[in-house]
């Protein structure tokens, strides 16, 4: 089991292996813009869309626009035809252009950097909110999407039913000094390695501290 004896020597190995392994585009476009806003859009288009429909995503829209300002001169449709095929990307761009809307008239064209503030934004929840408090701030938050809830459930550090439990409970449980990191070094071990299904155990450098709790096959 993943305790807090071995969490440190945990995220040790984590650090290493990912390496090997394609960064999580939201983290790419953090790096290349540090732009809080193009953090803020990017990690909007990419709910429930693949890593490289979301590169092409985000790189046709901020063609178009990169500031709250110019994107809420765009149209629906122009928003739409730059995003697509993003899932859902009708209802992205109408919260894209809420979102713009929301960041002129209430926080002056910036991007709020608490995380209460920008769960107000339209389209913005716990997930959003939180990467881009560290991705795009360098503030302390724990992003937590499914990767997150799986990996840590299956090592058998925290014993939660979703997302938004597990957040809260690597909160009181999680060193500080891991809140950062522990997103990008789990959607890229989930996405590559640590699979929903079968995950590739065998080839595993964290099997030996892993719970494998609910995992029936294995690779």
């Amino acid at each position: 089991m993943v305790t807090n004896k071995n969490i440190d020597l945990v995220i040790a190995v984590l650090k290493k292996e990912i390496k090997k392994y394609k960064e999580p585009i939201v983290g790419v476009v953090a790096k290349a813009t540090k732009d809080p806003f193009k953090i803020l859009i990017s990690t909007m288009i990419s709910l429930r869309t693949k890593d490289d429909v979301t590169t092409e995503s985000s790189k046709r829209l901020f063609l178009l626009s990169g500031t709250p300002a110019g994107m809420l001169k765009l149209t629906d449709k122009a928003i739409e035809k730059a995003i697509y095929p993003a899932g859902f990307y009708r209802v992205k761009a109408k919260a894209i252009k809420t979102t713009a809307k929301m960041l002129l008239d209430k926080f002056g064209g910036k991007v709020p950097n608490t995380l209460d503030e920008l769960l107000t934004l339209s389209g913005v929840g716990r997930k959003t909110a939180n990467l881009v408090l560290t991705l795009g701030f360098n503030k302390y938050g724990i992003c937590v999407d499914t990767h997150v809830h799986r990996i840590t459930n299956r090592w058998g550090y925290v014993e939660t039913k979703n997302p938004e439990e597990t957040e809260f409970a690597l909160r009181d449980k999680l060193p500080k000094k891991h809140w950062k990191i522990i997103n990008d070094l789990l959607v890229t071990y989930g996405q590559n390695l640590c699979h929903p299904v079968s995950p590739r155990c065998s080839i595993c450098k964290l099997e030996g501290f892993c719970g494998k709790i609910e995992v029936n096959k294995s690779r």
